[in-house]
């Protein structure tokens, strides 16, 4: 009889759902995982973060870049967020989330300016260029892995909403 392989996630508590939180939140920067419409290839950029009040992350991309593209013909997507400091990178927090892009509407457009523009002010260069527009990502699950040996599972409800 072969055994099930045991499973490395830890418990989910207070604790994990607070670090993870706080390492979304705290981003500035993300790495933002699209399909190519095209052929379906994964494609990976660095795109700049800041978070609505509830925590959703939201980015704003230009209509020229392949990662918009993407996201307008599919928009599942993932973003991965970590700092990487001194010693073993794999040794620091991190999170993937995986999460649906959605186009922030006309009339959420004003806070999600003021949202994004709190964390990035030197973004004002751009943000109001035509063919520059806001996505929100909407967390479906994560994986939290706050150090070795201890990974975590999380639904994307748990990320989003408090402090």
């Amino acid at each position: 009889m072969i055994e099930p392989p045991k499973s490395v996630l830890r418990p989910l508590d207070a604790a994990a759902i607070a670090g993870a939180k706080a390492l979304v939140r705290d981003a500035d920067h993300a790495a933002l995982a699209v399909l190519e419409p095209q052929t379906g290839d994964p494609l990976a950029s660095r795109v700049g973060l800041a978070t609505l009040p509830d925590g959703t992350p939201l980015i704003v991309v230009s209509a020229l870049a392949a990662h918009s593209a993407a996201l307008s013909a599919d928009p599942r997507c993932s973003l991965l967020i970590g700092e990487v400091g001194k010693g073993e990178p794999l040794a620091h927090p991190r999170i993937t989330l995986k999460c649906r892009a959605e186009a922030v509407r006309p009339d959420e457009v004003a806070e999600a300016r003021r949202c994004y523009l709190s964390r990035h002010p030197k973004a004002t260069i751009y943000v109001d260029l035509p063919d520059f527009r806001f996505f929100r990502l909407a967390i479906l699950n994560a994986s939290y892995n706050a150090g070795f040996g201890r990974a975590y599972a999380l639904e994307g409800a748990a990320l989003i909403g408090g402090e």
